[in-house]
């Protein structure tokens, strides 16, 4: 955000929320700069997620060490995301994407599952992302 990102052209009209990954906001602090960059994306209705903060069970490796724990935190944080229905959720790690798409897509396989860069790849090349546009129809990866 600081190098002023040029706005993208083309829309994302989509419901979208966002995870904080644990070592952007508790370790390095980072939380407004993702959604500000998600907030430039035209027609994106980006909605806050209740407990964001709180670890989806990836935790690096802790999934793999403490399966229950992991598995009850993945749930929790997969219920926080289906109750913003949301069309997509956009979370910058790696494990979180794995964990969280593993408990939504259970539920509701038609959300997206993201890091934002991917939306801002759609935004900026009019690349449409693989979930259900806000009109029901299913959008596919082509090129405009």
């Amino acid at each position: 955000m600081e190098l002023g990102p040029v706005p993208p052209s083309y829309p994302l009209a989509l419901r979208a929320t966002y995870h904080d990954a644990c070592h952007l906001c508790h370790a390095q602090r980072i939380r407004r700069q993702p959604r500000q960059l998600l907030r430039l994306i035209p027609g994106l209705e980006l909605v806050e997620l209740d407990e964001s903060e709180i670890c989806c069970g990836a935790a690096g490796s802790y999934n793999l060490a403490q399966p229950a724990m992991a598995a009850r935190l993945g749930q929790r944080k997969a219920d926080r995301i289906l109750a913003t229905q949301a069309q997509a959720v956009f979370a910058a790690n790696a494990g979180c994407l794995l964990q969280i798409a593993r408990y939504v897509c259970e539920q509701r396989p038609d959300v997206w599952v993201a890091h934002p860069v991917e939306a801002l790849w759609a935004a900026y090349s009019g690349e449409r992302p693989p979930v259900a546009s806000t009109q029901g129809t299913q959008a596919t990866r082509s090129q405009r």
